[in-house]
């Protein structure tokens, strides 16, 4: 394409703009091969002059994306990135949600059903279509309007344009569920700035449109009632030129703050907890800044987020927050590559079950009483931690990337 060293260079600067320099749930199981599944109701596409728009269509899930709806999204972006006559690419969810993430509940089921290849195979497709969103060669426009969790932003942050919105939340609450950040969460929540990847990465706390403008996980911040006129903007497009689409998505945008209540205006009382070596460190700061000095606001804060800290796997949370650590001096292939890794290791059910427990007990069940093993902080061993990271079976495959045919952007 004539434009891609201009899309290389505001690719990389619109990811992260904070950086000086840039760096590189829901259903019954269905079955991986999308047998059960028709994939192509669940993925819609349209098409317009010099564009492609992919439409994640499960609402009534909210748009949680299984394992034949991210083959068949691969196979679309493939086929669109060779189309000579495709400029760009475009991906929203329809109904309240863009992504609500990964299909939990089916992998909880399969997994209790003892189906753990299936579940592998899940996680080798969408940390794969991750790799190639974060090697795109095309320009791409993710419309953030609504839930926007977990692998939703996983497959979505990689691009060359965010667009939040009025109604956006987004979160990675997996700690919550016995698991870790992943799809490419410790690459992108630890270029943050400061502590704020570890404190969402621990937390699973949200942040609202404005906030993902202000943090940079967005690049454009638009009133979901405007979408209609973006997107019809969008569709009279006939470029391949990033800067073009990008003063396209400016002309519905708008300037906003965050709030006094946000938590991007405690950064400097996150950073004094979350900038700490251990778990235990950070819950020890949190309680010495209540207790001390906090004002009004701060006292709320440290409260909040002490119960979400409370209510998270304590396995879990050291687990992510080596995860969120190690991220920080990583390439999203090697940030995908370990998470593939932990997440075997996770599902596996030999060093705790707590992935499954935390399904069952928030999207099962959900009498919202987990059983977390080991149910305490000082009980999780730096051996359990370990084996998180360590290398997979001689019998087990790592997650294959084509890192050969396609560079990572750094």
């Amino acid at each position: 394409m004539q434009n891609l060293k201009a899309l290389l260079s505001r690719r990389c600067r619109h990811s992260f703009p904070y950086l000086s320099q840039c760096r590189s749930l829901c259903s019954r199981p269905t079955t991986t091969s999308g047998k059960c599944e028709d994939s192509n109701n669940h993925v819609l596409v349209e098409g317009n002059k010099s564009s492609r728009t992919a439409i994640l269509n499960r609402p009534s899930s909210l748009n949680a994306v299984n394992t034949s709806m991210v083959a068949r999204l691969h196979k679309l972006y493939n086929s669109w990135e060779e189309n000579p006559d495709i400029g760009f690419v475009v991906l929203k969810g329809s109904g309240r949600a863009f992504c609500a993430g990964g299909d939990i509940v089916a992998l909880y089921h399969l997994l209790n059903e003892g189906n753990v290849e299936d579940c592998k195979e899940f996680f080798r497709t969408i940390y794969s279509f991750i790799y190639l969103l974060g090697t795109y060669l095309k320009p791409h426009v993710a419309i953030l309007d609504g839930i926007t969790m977990g692998g939703g932003a996983g497959i979505s942050i990689p691009g060359t344009f965010r667009v939040a919105t009025n109604k956006t939340v987004f979160a990675t609450p997996e700690t919550l569920i016995g698991f870790h950040p992943d799809a490419g969460a410790s690459f992108y929540l630890s270029h943050l700035p400061g502590h704020l990847g570890e404190y969402l990465a621990l937390t699973g706390e949200k942040l609202n449109g404005v906030e993902m403008i202000a943090c940079g996980l967005a690049t454009h911040y638009s009133l979901s009632a405007k979408l209609p006129l973006v997107e019809e903007q969008l569709g009279e497009l006939d470029t391949d030129d990033p800067s073009v689409i990008e003063t396209s998505l400016e002309k519905f945008g708008q300037l906003v703050f965050p709030d006094n209540s946000s938590v991007l205006r405690r950064i400097e009382i996150l950073d004094k907890c979350f900038c700490l070596d251990t778990v235990e460190e950070i819950v020890d700061a949190l309680f010495i800044i209540q207790e001390s000095e906090a004002t009004a606001l701060d006292d709320t804060w440290c409260i909040s987020t002490l119960t979400r800290l409370k209510e998270a796997s304590p396995l879990g949370l050291k687990v992510s927050l080596r995860s969120i650590r190690e991220g920080r001096f990583q390439t999203l292939d090697q940030c995908l590559v370990r998470e593939y890794r932990m997440s075997l290791q996770g599902i596996s059910k030999q060093i705790s079950n707590d992935f499954c427990e935390g399904v069952r007990t928030r999207m099962v069940e959900k009498d919202f009483a987990p059983k977390w093993d080991p149910p305490k902080l000082e009980q999780v061993s730096k051996d359990m931690v370990d084996r998180y990271f360590s290398p997979l079976s001689e019998f087990e495959p790592e997650l294959e990337l084509p890192t050969k045919l396609r560079e990572a952007f750094t």
